[in-house]
């Protein structure tokens, strides 16, 4: 058992640095391209966020494990949401100026209802992930053609532009990508498996863990990326992180276990994890869309979404015993 928690550990540290130089390679190659960095922030940097959840979605499908994969990303959602902005907003209240946030916080929503329309039979299947993942590559072209419209005038161009690097050579750039992603490979690998160790020392199902430790450790560059970019007063970027990740992970996580592994959805996903999920993005678009004003995320809603995480974690524990 220690043994398992120890290569926990290690898979997350991995993950966690595997997900820093893949987005700093992937970034810097495609600044070095003559991308705009509005573009990179919106589609590179939120898509290298969630690798961590897509290569354990991929890994523990195809390892026959989709419970896991599952669960890693409607949990990651609800952690992004309840623990990443509410610890960010409660040290550092977040005021969100960006129109093209504003833009995408409906279609969030969207995607986060049509995900729950698609899955209402309780099974997910191969046409289920196909529409998933085909939404993915039809959303970033969307999301680029919101942040090209208004790139001159979005603050948040500015604060992707200060982020994103300017200085790394294209074979530098190139040379960390590939770490980056071999680092993704080894520590999804690594985590999958003690996980699932883990969940049967403890008689849990896989699914649980996926919605709880799991979804935490691969939310902890998004807590990072939220928390660094609150305290650099680039309030637009820790919200727009979660956005781009959190449709991301519906998309895409979600997406691979239905191609790879389809089947019936665990127990609880429908009647208990997906309604908090949908109710904490409700929440986050009523909080920072703004209505007619800048959003703004204070230190009381903060706190009120890290109890509403802690009081998701109190239900699936009880849930699992």
């Amino acid at each position: 058992m220690f043994e398992n928690i120890l290569i926990i550990i290690a898979g997350f540290v991995l993950l966690l640095w595997g997900a820093d130089r893949f987005v700093l390679g992937a970034a810097s190659i495609a600044r070095n391209l003559g991308v705009s960095p509005m573009v990179i922030g919106l589609t590179i940097v939120g898509f290298g966020t969630s690798a961590p959840e897509i290569l354990i979605s991929a890994v523990s499908s195809y390892e026959g494990n989709p419970g896991l994969a599952i669960g890693n990303a409607i949990g990651s959602n609800i952690t992004n949401i309840a623990l990443v902005l509410g610890f960010t907003a409660l040290m550092i209240p977040l005021s969100v100026r960006s129109e093209t946030l504003k833009r995408e916080y409906p279609i969030m929503l969207a995607i986060t209802l049509g995900s729950f329309v698609l899955i209402l039979d309780d099974h997910l299947g191969r046409l289920d992930g196909a529409i998933l993942v085909t939404g993915m590559f039809i959303i970033i072209y969307i999301v680029t053609m919101l942040g090209l419209r208004s790139r001159k005038t979005d603050p948040i161009a500015q604060e992707y532009d200060d982020e994103i690097p300017k200085d790394t050579s294209t074979a530098k750039a190139a040379f960390w990508f590939i770490i980056g992603l071999l680092l993704l490979l080894l520590g999804s690998k690594l985590l999958v498996s003690s996980a699932i160790s883990i969940a049967t020392a403890f008689g849990v199902s896989d699914v649980v863990i996926g919605l709880t430790i799991v979804a935490i450790g691969t939310s902890l560059p998004e807590l990072a990326a939220s928390v660094m970019s609150a305290y650099k007063n680039e309030h637009d970027i820790a919200i727009g992180n979660i956005i781009g990740s959190n449709m991301f992970n519906l998309l895409a996580v979600l997406g691979l276990p239905g191609l790879i592994q389809p089947g019936p959805l665990p127990e609880n996903i429908l009647e208990r994890d997906f309604p908090v999920m949908i109710g904490l993005t409700v929440l986050l678009f009523l909080l920072a869309y703004g209505f007619k004003k800048p959003g703004r995320i204070n230190r009381v809603e903060g706190g009120l979404l890290l109890s509403a995480f802690f009081g998701y974690q109190v239900m699936v524990y009880l849930g699992a015993h």
